[in-house]
């Protein structure tokens, strides 16, 4: 049995279209093997363990011994969302995308209700990137209070407010209003998002981490739940807590970027001697480079990751496992800012592996099954464990 695991999803990175892609339209979409071809990757660890065995890479090449079990894995809920994945890759099967309002804005309503009970105009109510809308509605919004409002491909209603304008405790109570609204069904509305900024006029605005998301709960038990109620512990780092909306989690830490995440992820390995599970999201390859078709920024982020993964590969312990994956894909050469259907990678280590093994095509929820029957519990969720192929590997 692994003592601590330690799953890190690296948000969006996606390894080639799914077979259901189609159904998506994102035919030909490939997150990894597009960014190789717009920026020479640099990636010694992640080689290292089995990634470019298990998709190609440009310039990056298979070897002949990885470190790791490595694979593919396959989506089964009807998303391709950040909530979907994350909850999939903890049990659950989401067969109702959630809603979105990227080509419409949202309705009058709904904006209207939100008007009325926040007593504050709304300005915006389209699909924009975070960025240029306080770029373009900052100013007015310094003039008269009115909330930002936007979205994008996602399930989200994002609210934009300067810090000074609106102090960060109306801002949360803004979203809290947001977030009760849009449970009715006509709505439904994945994350409400608040994105506090400051700054004195279009030229200098910028936001801060002092964003908070405002998530559906998930409809069931996850593995998390069954892991906190068995007396383990859930340690959520970045945006999982949000995800989650807490559910299962036992203690949590926001981050302000992949590199925060990861020196959390690797303090943690060095001084908390836990036993259960750390919950990693690394946001940034996603928001910051995926949404903004960024391939460069991309390509230097997984960089940047792989050097902080080289960290933590160096002080695991014996009986510590290190899970790789991703939620979704979003290539950031494919048409539009949307995300992608993909297959996504696993990469699972051990310091005390001794064979590496290439895994069968699995799906998301086998990630969760693994962890659980890892700690002895029985979840009834949906996933096959593959647990048994760890330790092979492990045992030699």
């Amino acid at each position: 049995m692994f003592k601590r695991i330690f799953l890190i999803v690296m948000d969006s990175l996606g390894c080639g279209e799914a077979p259901d892609a189609s159904d998506f339209n994102d035919v030909g979409a490939n997150t990894i093997y597009h960014i190789s071809e717009h920026y020479k990757l640099t990636i010694p660890h992640l080689q290292s363990l089995g990634y470019s065995n298990l998709t190609k890479i440009k310039d990056v090449a298979p070897i002949k011994d990885p470190r790791g079990v490595f694979g593919v894995l396959e989506e089964q809920s009807s998303g391709k969302d950040t909530m979907t994945g994350h909850w999939e890759i903890m049990g659950l099967l989401i067969k109702k995308p959630f809603k979105t309002f990227t080509e419409t804005g949202f309705p009058q309503e709904l904006i209207a209700e939100i008007e009325a009970k926040t007593n504050r105009k709304t300005i915006g109510n389209y699909a924009a990137s975070g960025t240029e809308i306080i770029k373009e509605l900052g100013e007015e919004h310094l003039k008269t209070g009115a909330l930002i409002i936007y979205t994008s491909a996602d399930s989200v209603l994002q609210i934009a407010m300067h810090e000074d304008v609106i102090p960060l405790k109306e801002q949360y109570q803004i979203a809290e209003i947001c977030r009760e609204i849009t449970l009715k069904e006509e709505y439904k509305v994945a994350r409400i998002i608040t994105r506090p900024f400051i700054g004195t006029n279009k030229d200098n605005f910028t936001r801060t981490a002092n964003r908070h998301d405002y998530a559906l709960k998930p409809p069931e038990k996850t593995t998390l739940n069954y892991l906190s109620e068995a007396g383990l512990e859930v340690i959520a780092i970045g945006k999982i807590n949000d995800i989650f909306v807490g559910e299962g989690i036992t203690s949590y830490q926001r981050t302000v970027s992949n590199l925060d995440g990861m020196n959390k992820t690797i303090e943690l390995a060095i001084n908390n001697d836990f036993k259960g599970l750390c919950f990693v999201n690394l946001v940034d390859f996603d928001a910051l480079y995926g949404h903004r078709r960024n391939p460069i920024g991309y390509g230097q982020a997984i960089d940047e990751f792989d050097v902080k993964l080289g960290e933590l590969l160096t002080v695991l312990k014996d009986d510590d496992l290190v899970i790789l994956t991703a939620d979704h894909g979003n290539d950031p050469t494919f048409r539009g800012t949307d995300h992608t259907r993909e297959l996504v990678p696993f990469i699972a280590y051990n310091p005390q592996m001794k064979s590496y093994q290439e895994i069968e095509k699995g799906y998301f929820a086998d990630i969760g099954k693994t962890i659980a029957e890892n700690f002895k519990i029985n979840t009834n969720l949906m996933g096959k464990s593959i647990l048994k192929i760890l330790k092979e590997a492990k045992n030699g």
